[in-house]
């Protein structure tokens, strides 16, 4: 049985100190990401998202990194779904106040000097260490 397709869209967006913007939602450290809108592009999807979950209204979409896929039971619709979900890179142009959007669970959000990443990354998915590899490696893949 073919799974229904969730399509979202996230960022992994740097300050200007060269940080990475990571939040915490469910026991997890994770990147701003969510569903696409109908009718909406799936770039204005991953700058809105990250606005939302965020609280950053500052940014600038950079290249697209890459797309992952994950199943999970989705609660509302009542049944197990694939979500495909397109990574962009992002920079946060201003000095803004982070507010993590506590109806979708976040709890923190932390800007995250690189050499403290791996610290960060040994409590995420799988999918989000595909993102940073897939980053760091500086060319898209799907």
């Amino acid at each position: 049985m073919e799974l229904p397709i969730i399509i979202a869209a996230g960022g992994l967006v740097q300050n200007n100190n060269g940080e990475i913007l990571l939040i915490f939602r469910r026991g997890f450290w994770d990147l701003p990401k969510g569903k696409l809108d109908p009718g909406e592009l799936i770039p204005a999807c991953a700058v809105r998202e990250v606005q939302e979950e965020t609280g950053i209204q500052t940014l600038e979409l950079g290249p697209f990194i890459c797309t992952t896929t994950h199943t999970y039971f989705d609660k509302w619709l009542n049944k197990d779904v694939e979500k495909h979900t397109h990574w962009y890179s992002m920079q946060s142009l201003a000095n803004e106040t982070l507010v993590p959007q506590t109806e979708e669970d976040i709890e923190k959000i932390e800007w995250v000097p690189v050499n403290e990443l791996p610290h960060y990354l040994i409590q995420t998915y799988p999918t989000i260490r595909t993102v940073f590899e897939a980053f760091n490696a500086g060319s898209p893949k799907s």
